[in-house]
């Protein structure tokens, strides 16, 4: 039977050793889920919501544990693996608390003028989620958060250098009381993977990774009539206008590069700065950059841990490679360090033109690609001149400019104004273009799948 490792990329230990389920194994894991649905789904949306409460609260007990799981796993710095599991928690408490109203019976008015019709928001089975390694806890969280309160059972594929974090955060929901098998953890390959999208007791996937990836999964559901959501890549714009406050734009640019060791999908990657700024960000944000100091990601004063695992150290050494041997010119960073470890340097990209895998593809480590534009209008089209769109922000001393141009101009799902962050539970998460489609979080992914069923009742 194959086997897969997981390693620590800080130290190159191996944690743990897992089989790989085989097709048949695969599907007695779906018809189990599919089993304890039938038992869920019976349940009214306030009745499932303190099981959500007590999975929050089964986190918070065990944050420090888990926190250094997810370190060890794929180098996250601890105490963004801290922040990571107190994520997780408000989600299943938010989950909780706004499920019940978000999902209740709708009451409509027909055309004979009588409110005699029903809108009610039932849950429609199985649903496959495969994630990705970057965030372990959060990745799955969110999907299955919005899925329980839904009523639907979930089946997770998670990225196998976290194996371990998938099969705690399942070990956690059944020490809260959720019912065996309502949420359960496949280990397998790409090929059982697509086995189980056309199961016919699979009824939805979601998934968060590449545009790759969510071609093919998205057109595999797309084959066997399956909904699905995806959530993709992206190379988010920063844009710095004309009347940006340049100490504001770098201290949030710089957080936003190298947060999760700049592994994020929504971390900030493309920094289009206008003529006019250009030199005096340039300047200050490669001294920035320079600082920040990579070490031990288990100790608290290091601002830099390694990459998740060799293979993307050696993705994100091959893409900066080619982009300088392109043209783009190296500001600071971009030397492989000769230590033990999936570690790569903070570093600045600049004179970044289109044609490179800096300016047209996603360089998921701490890499900057700074993007000198003429004036404002020039800027927005810039950070629109990318196949994706799932998120970006604009510094400006004017917000009301900034957020209509948030609102109107900006072809993303999501936009930061003169900052940089995470996801929040109560504000919709997702792309358009190649970031995919569909949303999470805001009470969105409650209603992704579910039945709406339409029930007339006598006039």
């Amino acid at each position: 039977m194959p086997e897969i490792k997981t390693v620590n990329p800080a130290t190159e230990e191996v944690l743990s050793t897992y089989s790989v389920m085989s097709e048949a194994e695969a599907i007695r894991v779906v018809e189990a889920t599919h089993a304890a649905f039938n038992d869920w789904r019976k349940l009214s949306h306030s009745d499932r919501a303190p099981y959500l409460k007590k999975i929050a609260e089964k986190l918070r007990d065990n944050k420090e544990e888990l926190a250094e799981l997810m370190t060890r796993e794929v180098g996250k710095l601890y105490k963004d693996s801290l922040d990571e599991v107190d994520l997780c928690a408000a989600i299943f408490d938010w989950t909780a608390d706004a499920g019940p109203e978000k999902l209740k019976d709708e009451t409509r008015e027909l055309m004979d003028g009588k409110k005699n019709g029903v809108v009610t928001y039932q849950p429609i089975g199985v649903i496959y989620s495969v994630q990705p390694w970057n965030f372990p806890f959060y990745q799955p969280v969110r999907v299955l958060a919005a899925n329980l309160m839904t009523g639907n059972g979930n089946v997770l594929k998670h990225a196998q250098i976290c194996t371990g974090s998938a099969l705690r955060l399942k070990e956690i929901c059944e020490e809260a009381g959720l019912p065996k098998d309502l949420f359960n953890v496949v280990i397998i390959d790409h090929d059982t993977s697509d086995k189980l999208i056309a199961h016919d007791l699979v009824r939805g996937v979601t998934m968060t990774g590449s545009d790759k990836a969510g071609s093919h999964i998205g057109s595999l559901a797309a084959k066997h009539l399956k909904k699905s959501v995806l959530e993709l890549g992206s190379n988010d714009a920063f844009i710095v206008l004309d009347d940006a406050e340049i100490d504001t734009a770098v201290k949030f640019s710089a957080a936003g590069r190298i947060y999760n060791n700049g592994q994020t999908c929504i971390s900030a990657k493309r920094f289009i700065v206008t003529d006019k700024n250009y030199d005096a960000f340039v300047s200050a944000f490669v001294e920035q950059m320079k600082s920040i100091e990579m070490g031990d990601p288990m100790d608290k004063n290091t601002g830099l841990g390694p990459l998740s695992s060799q293979e993307q150290f050696e993705t994100v050494r091959d893409q900066v490679k080619e982009s300088v041997e392109k043209g783009c010119e190296l500001l600071c960073g971009g030397e492989v360090p000769d230590r033990t470890g999936a570690y790569y340097p903070s570093t600045v990209l600049g004179n970044v033109k289109p044609g490179t895998p800096a300016y047209d593809d996603e360089i998921f480590g701490p890499v900057a690609s700074v993007i000198r534009a003429k004036d404002d209008e020039d800027a927005m089209r810039i950070a629109n001149d990318s196949r994706y769109g799932l998120g970006g922000g604009i510094f400006s001393k004017d917000e009301d400019r900034a957020l209509e141009l948030a609102r109107a101009e900006f072809d993303t799902g999501m936009i930061r104004i003169n900052g940089f962050g995470l996801a929040d539970p109560n504000m919709p998460f997702g792309g358009v273009k190649n970031s995919g489609y569909g949303r999470e979080h805001g009470g969105f992914g409650m209603t992704e799948f579910v039945n709406a069923k339409a029930v007339f009742l006598p006039s």
